[in-house]
């Protein structure tokens, strides 16, 4: 797994929420972005929209308990780095999330600088995992950035350079509203061929290419912008 983007998204999942806000505040600190989850359901929504490249999860969770949470967000993306954070301190216990699939095991209570440390060797591990550039992927829609190749549900898709640029910009995004001067600055900059309209038509092309026959990936906000997002997605 690559990072989805140059910033790292933690998500952070516990029940506690001063201590969810107060990872969150550390985690922002640190220039990361951060997003709270209070029980498992929860942090199984936010996961789908907010992609986060890896999780702070406790096992101790008011509606569904650790690991079961631990297997629905590897359901949906397996290879999700995830970093147990819990009460419970028995060795039997650490054994059991690790053997569940968690990547890492902190017990409470904890030094906050242990935390961002052990995610940072995290993170620094999924980096260099995997050769090559890195994968961004939005439901079943894949754009690998090394080798520039498309592919939506196993099959390759053809865009052209600035197709390219935008789609990689709002899978960036996935889960955020993008505006068209936004769109703009970050995927035309200083080209000459800006004109009002260009971003509706690039998008368009690209629906035509990504969506044909298939589940809508790219939303319109009206009057706002656009929207990434997985099918099953909610805002």
């Amino acid at each position: 797994m690559k990072l989805s983007t140059g910033t790292p998204r933690i998500l952070v999942v516990d029940d506690e929420k001063d201590l969810t806000d107060l990872l969150v505040t550390v985690l922002r600190a640190e220039g990361w972005r951060a997003e709270p989850a209070l029980d498992g359901a929860a942090a199984v929504r936010t996961n789908r929209g907010f992609r986060p490249d890896a999780v702070v999860l406790d096992r101790g969770l008011p509606d569904l308990e650790g690991l079961e949470v631990l297997r629905r967000l590897r359901a949906h993306r397996p290879d999700l780095p995830v970093l147990f954070l819990t009460a419970r301190e028995g060795v039997e216990d650490r054994i059991a999330g690790l053997r569940a699939g968690a990547d890492d095991y902190v017990p409470k209570p904890f030094d906050l600088d242990e935390v961002v440390l052990r995610l940072r060797a995290l993170l620094r591990r999924c980096e260099t995992g995997r050769p090559g550039g890195s994968l961004l992927v939005v439901g079943d829609l894949t754009l690998d950035e090394e080798t520039r190749r498309v592919h939506r549900a196993g099959t390759p898709v053809r865009l052209t350079g600035r197709e390219f640029e935008l789609l990689r910009y709002l899978m960036r995004h996935t889960g955020r509203v993008l505006g068209r001067e936004e769109l703009l600055d970050n995927v035309w900059a200083s080209e000459d061929d800006r004109h009002p309209g260009i971003v509706e038509s690039y998008v368009s092309y690209l629906r035509r290419k990504i969506e044909r026959d298939r589940s809508v990936l790219i939303h319109t906000v009206r009057g706002v912008g656009y929207l990434m997002k997985p099918a099953d997605a909610r805002r």
